[in-house]
């Protein structure tokens, strides 16, 4: 079953995919996603959350497709052609997907990235992000495909592309997964597990931006035990920082003046810097209205713990 897109403004089409799991989601399911996290991602299909990061990245990526496309045309004799169509799969219809190309004549599709010079070495030899994997498997799972094909144009100037042979394996586990998480938490409105991931923490910060200023009641069992385990994980940072920089100390003793030091397995380099800082302290009282003027605000609500004393009976 696939439904047309061609018609569908850019907000209806994301609202589209929040009614399924897509080829991209798979790989936050599956925990090889570095960009966003499983509760973001239920987040996105039980809140009504459609809105897309604007970025140069994304805008790059959208308008160099036709370009990835053709070059893949151009190096390997295959056509390809558009398919302006949302899939569902035949049995479970909460997995879409939404291809960039079919490759004409063959049971697969062309999926077209750009991406920056400082990820060239993850596209080395065979390699393929893991991400990028998962979500061709995704789509050739929806569509019954027997391969992939995937094309990225890194920095601006270098071509790859890779194929992928569907692993039905794979697939299998990724099927179970994606159920899981469908039918488990976006249909129960059950949530996954925080974790403790960039995104995850990003997200709370726009759910909750400002404090009420009220006072709740925790529920003791469950708050202490992630208090304790936070004071733990505090005192054994604290501790490791205060050895390692004793081991620091111990080794830059040994180098004495030297600037390089050599060991038969390791390189130690001690040179000398200089580092100007800006007094802003100084800037805010001498030139108050230059130091607003550059003056950026941030905003969020930090987190502090402190022990209450207990009266003695």
């Amino acid at each position: 079953m696939a439904k047309n897109t061609i018609e569908m403004s850019h907000q209806e089409w994301l609202q589209e995919r929040t009614k399924g799991i897509g080829g991209s989601d798979a790989s936050v399911i599956l925990g090889f996603n570095p960009w966003k996290s499983p509760f973001e991602l239920y987040m996105d299909k039980t809140g009504g959350r459609v809105e897309e990061i604007d970025n140069e990245a994304i805008y790059w990526g959208n308008a160099l497709e036709d370009k990835v496309a053709q070059r893949f045309m151009e190096l390997t004799g295959k056509k390809v052609r558009r398919r302006n169509q949302m899939f569902q799969h035949p049995e479970y219809d909460f997995m879409m997907a939404n291809i960039d190309r079919d490759v004409i004549g063959e049971k697969s599709l062309l999926e077209c990235k750009t991406t920056n010079a400082f990820n060239a070495d993850a596209w080395e030899g065979e390699q393929v992000p893991p991400a990028y994997i998962c979500q061709l498997q995704h789509y050739m799972a929806v569509l019954d495909y027997e391969k992939a094909y995937i094309a990225v144009l890194i920095g601006g100037q270098k071509f790859v592309w890779k194929e992928v042979d569907r692993d039905d394996e794979f697939i299998e586990l990724m099927i179970e997964q994606e159920k899981h998480f469908w039918e488990e938490h976006v249909l129960k409105e059950i949530p996954p597990e925080i974790d403790g991931t960039k995104s995850a923490s990003e997200l709370l910060n726009k759910m909750y931006p400002e404090d009420n200023g009220e006072t709740i009641l925790l529920k003791s069992d469950d708050a202490e035990m992630l208090i304790e385990a936070i004071e733990s994980i505090k005192a054994e940072v604290k501790e490791k920082e205060s050895l390692q920089k004793e081991y620091e100390n111990k080794l830059k003793l040994m180098m004495g003046e030297a600037q390089l030091g050599v060991t038969p397995r390791f390189e130690v380099k001690l040179k000398s810097f200089s580092q100007n800082r800006l007094n802003s302290k100084a800037l805010k009282k001498d030139l108050p209205k230059i130091a607003e003027k550059y003056t950026n605000q941030t905003t969020g609500r930090r987190l502090t713990i402190k022990q209450i004393e207990q009266e003695a009976i």
